[in-house]
Order: C-alpha cells, then sequence, then structure tokens
C-alpha cells in the first residue's frame, strides 16, 4: 500500500539536517535506548495507521520526564530541527507522523499515573497514558474515562487532548475541553508551562489550556494532564435497530432524546454497506440482526444508577418506536457480552476499512438532516471509478464519518472528491473536521469553515508561541496565513 502522494509538501529549506552532535547530545539527556536510529524501528514511527502518510525521519526519541522534553525542544528550536510530537500514532489526518525527516518526539515514556482523587474523581497522567489504561485504572474507583474511542487499546491521553478526539460518548460527557482541568506542556523553545490544576473553578486570566486543546502539537508538546472523570455508570444497556431510511433514522433520533432523556449516552448509525463490509473483513464479528436487510443501523446506548428502571424504559422506547412502523427490527443485548459484540461491530468498521485496502476518509460536521445527503452525493460523483463509498458515524453530534474504499491511492480519485466535499460541507456552514483535526491532510482546507481574521488570529498564536514553526511543521494552518505573521526568513520557500 503506498503513501498518498498528492499530500506531499516542499521540504521547508530553513530546517537543519540532523547531526551526529544532534544524537550526541540526545544520547546524553535520554540515554542511548530513548535514542532510535535503526530503519527498520523507524518505519513504525515514520508510517501512520492507514498507511497512507509518510515520512522519513532519521531519528526517534523516548524521554521519560517532561524535563527531557524540555531539553530536547530547547536543543532542536535553537537548532532549527523541526520536531514532530507522536502518541500513539493512531491518527487519521497525518497529524503525527514526519511529513520529511523531522524528529520523532514519542510521548511513549511518559506513561505514569501521577494521582487519581477518589472524591472528586480528578485523574492525574503523564500524556503517554494508554487511554483504555487509564479507564482500568479509574474504574478501580468506580469513575470511567469521559472519552471512548475505536483505538482506546493503543491511543495516548496526550494525543486525545492534542485533537479533541470527541468519541462515542460525546453525547453524554461532552468534548475534551469541558473534561480537561489541567495540563502541563513544554513549549518550542523548551519553557515548560505548568497549568496541571485539578480544580474545577479558576477565573484567573486567560483560560491557556485551551488553547493546547486542539492544537495537535503546533503549538507546544502536552506532557501530562488532569482530567475530570465522571463517576463509573452501575448500569449500561445496548440496543441494536434496524431502520428503513435516513429520515427515519432522525425520527427515530428525535424520540430517543425526549424518552430516554438523561440516560441517553451514545446514538450511533451505520449504513448496510458499513455492516456488510465489516461482516466481511473481520473475524468474530456477528450480525445481531441476522435476518434484517434494512439500508441503515442504530446502536443506542444507555447509562445509569438503576438497571432495572434503565432497561425498562429502553424497552418502552423500543416497542413505542417499533409500533409506529419507525424501525423494522432491533434487538436489546442481554447481557456483557451481547453488549461487547454489538460495539465490536460499530467500533470494527474503521479496521475493517483498513483491511479493504487504500481509503480516503473525511471526517465531517454537518446538520443532521444533511448527513446521508452527502454520502449518496458522493457516490454520485464518484460513479464510474473504482470506490466503494460508506458512511456511519456519530449521529448524535452530527458527525458523519465518509470513506471512499479504493484498490490503490489514486490522484484521479482524490481530484474527484477534493475539494468538492469540503466545499459541499461549507455550503452546510458545516465543519471539515469533526473530531480528527486538521493535520498534514487538511492543512489548506481551514478556509472551508474558518474565517479568515480567525485563521489570522491562530497564525498569529502560532508565531508567537513557535516563530521558528519547528512544532509539527506543514500541519493544521495553511502556509498563506503563516507567512503574514513570520519574518520571511523564518517561512518555508513557495512550493
Amino acid at each position: 500500500m503506498r503513501a498518498a502522494s498528492s499530500y506531499t509538501v516542499p521540504r521547508d529549506p530553513r530546517f537543519a539536517q540532523l547531526e551526529q552532535q544532534d544524537l550526541d547530545y540526545f544520547r546524553s539527556v535520554i540515554g542511548d535506548t530513548g535514542v532510535l536510529t535503526d530503519p527498520d524501528a523507524l518505519q513504525t514511527y515514520s508510517i501512520d495507521w492507514m498507511g497512507k502518510y509518510e515520512g522519513k525521519c532519521s531519528v526517534a526519541l523516548r524521554p521519560k520526564s517532561t524535563e527531557q522534553v524540555s531539553k530536547i525542544l530547547a536543543h532542536c528550536n535553537k537548532r532549527l530541527l523541526a520536531v514532530v510530537p507522536q502518541g500513539g500514532n493512531t491518527g487519521l489526518v497525518g497529524g503525527s507522523t514526519p511529513v520529511h525527516d523531522e524528529v520523532v518526539l514519542s510521548t511513549a515514556g511518559l506513561n505514569r499515573v501521577l494521582s487519581f482523587d477518589a472524591v472528586s474523581g480528578a485523574l492525574v497522567c503523564e500524556a503517554g497514558c494508554v487511554l483504555e489504561q487509564l479507564d482500568a485504572h479509574v474504574g478501580g474507583h468506580g469513575f470511567t474515562m469521559p472519552l471512548d474511542l475505536g483505538a482506546k487499546g493503543s491511543c495516548h491521553i496526550g494525543g486525545n487532548l492534542a485533537t479533541n478526539a470527541g468519541g462515542l460518548r460525546l453525547l453524554r460527557y461532552g468534548s475534551l475541553h469541558g473534561s480537561v482541568l489541567g495540563l502541563e506542556a513544554v513549549l518550542a523553545n523548551g519553557t515548560v508551562l505548568d497549568l496541571l490544576t485539578t480544580l474545577r473553578k479558576d477565573n484567573t486570566g486567560y483560560d491557556l489550556k485551551q488553547l493546547l486543546v486542539g492544537s495537535e502539537g503546533t503549538l507546544g508538546v502536552i506532557t501530562a494532564a488532569a482530567i475530570q472523570c465522571p463517576p463509573r455508570p452501575a448500569a449500561v444497556h445496548v440496543a441494536y435497530l434496524a431502520v428503513p431510511s435516513f429520515a427515519t433514522v432522525q425520527q427515530v433520533f428525535v424520540r430517543a432524546r425526549r424518552r430516554l432523556g438523561e440516560i441517553l449516552s451514545a446514538f450511533e448509525f451505520l449504513d448496510r454497506g458499513s455492516l456488510e463490509l465489516t461482516l466481511a473483513e473481520l473475524d468474530g464479528v456477528r450480525d445481531p440482526l441476522p435476518s434484517s436487510a434494512e439500508p441503515f443501523y442504530l446502536v443506542v446506548e444507555t447509562s445509569g444508577s438503576n438497571a432495572e428502571h434503565d432497561y425498562a424504559k429502553l424497552e418502552a422506547f423500543l416497542e413505542e418506536v417499533m409500533e409506529e412502523g419507525l424501525v423494522a427490527d432491533g434487538t436489546l443485548a442481554q447481557d456483557s457480552t451481547q453488549v461487547a459484540g454489538i460495539w465490536g461491530l460499530r467500533e470494527g468498521i474503521s479496521v475493517a476499512l483498513r483491511h479493504a485496502g487504500p481509503v480516503y476518509k473525511y471526517d465531517l460536521s454537518l446538520p443532521v438532516g444533511k448527513m446521508y445527503e452527502l454520502v449518496e452525493e458522493t457516490r454520485a460523483r464518484v460513479a464510474g471509478l473504482p470506490c466503494r463509498v460508506f458512511g456511519y458515524g456519530h449521529l448524535g453530534d452530527g458527525n458523519l464519518h465518509l470513506n471512499v474504499s479504493t484498490p490503490r491511492y489514486d490522484d484521479a480519485v482524490q481530484a474527484r472528491l477534493e475539494p468538492w466535499i469540503y466545499e459541499w460541507t461549507a455550503a452546510q456552514r458545516g465543519s471539515v473536521s469533526a473530531e480528527h483535526g486538521m493535520g498534514r491532510m487538511k492543512a489548506e482546507c481551514i478556509g472551508y469553515s474558518k474565517p479568515a481574521a480567525a485563521v489570522d488570529v491562530m497564525a498569529q498564536i502560532k508565531a508567537l508561541l513557535d516563530p521558528n514553526l519547528i512544532l509539527n511543521p506543514y500541519k493544521v494552518l495553511p502556509r498563506a496565513a503563516l507567512a503574514g505573521n513570520v519574518p520571511a526568513q523564518r517561512m518555508p520557500a513557495a512550493a
């Protein structure tokens, strides 16, 4: 599977080439085992999870403390060595991999839980902690992480924060902007920004941590975080429903919000193609409704404190929507194994798409009523090309995952899709990035979702915090925006 060539950009000639003196310095700071130079070992750090975005880094660094990160960045800033912060490398827009020969700074060694307050639910941990392991840790105290992703077994909390990851239960717990209490981060010049408070209220000056959440490693490297964890629900129930049309999907969603109210924690949809692909590509995944052949399926989850009450409420909701013909068929999970099976199907779609071959992935926020209209229009647009189009996502927060599967990455296919998909989204006043971030894929596309004045302010902030532009270059902001805010001698040469 070759990387997608259309996302390449020229190397910024201002950046220095890695030299032996740099390697010697890094080894003096983090030791020989923390400096990886073996080409085979570096392959993992150079290419993304999908095999779509690939660079050629010469070194990957694995510091184990904030102090070490600070020394590394201070050196790189002085030497003009570009740096790519990398967590679990599970991103889908090329944000965590090098574009050229940047130094990869892995947070994998920053993996300690520093504290947990079992009264307030405040977790303090380092950026390299794996999300699933954190959930297990706080689960032992009766709490849960406010974020759940299909990649939870390998993604890092620092990367989750850097991309403001949304996930499956944003409907219930909101975004990470609302869950983060504090951060520790290192700026490009090595300055440690200690904002690691666990206070729920702190109205002293600007809330700087919120600048770093969603900044994708372009403003600073997050090294630790304080997260507000909600109590773990005592009762979780899941329904899997077959629905005859997308208009009906919307009606069921409205009914679910009214009937299930505060216990509704997730409302996911997938089309028939996504279901069939996942069943075909993944072993161990079962169809919860094997006799159904409807075009749409829903995963509806409730989370609460009273199992009997919640189950009765969900059962009554299901009976109501089936009697009214809104749902053609449905099932309620009877135990934790069935719950896991239904979620395994939903979470497995992205993995199944990867197994099927190269895929163009689009993560979009749209008015709910427009979500599947884009899927249908995309199918029409790529008619005649060797493409399959799939639509699924988080209906509860208007987040569509549009996927176009192809035999190989093909510039002609991409030209048919982009910028048309972004233009279509902008026409609906949607967002070209709901939760995946901008990364390398959409660095020139922010104008479809943000006005020029807002982009200019973002570029000013970037120039203030990283005047040499060494942090995650070629990502998030377009070159033209940076050109207006950074002196010419520090700007990349034109393509």
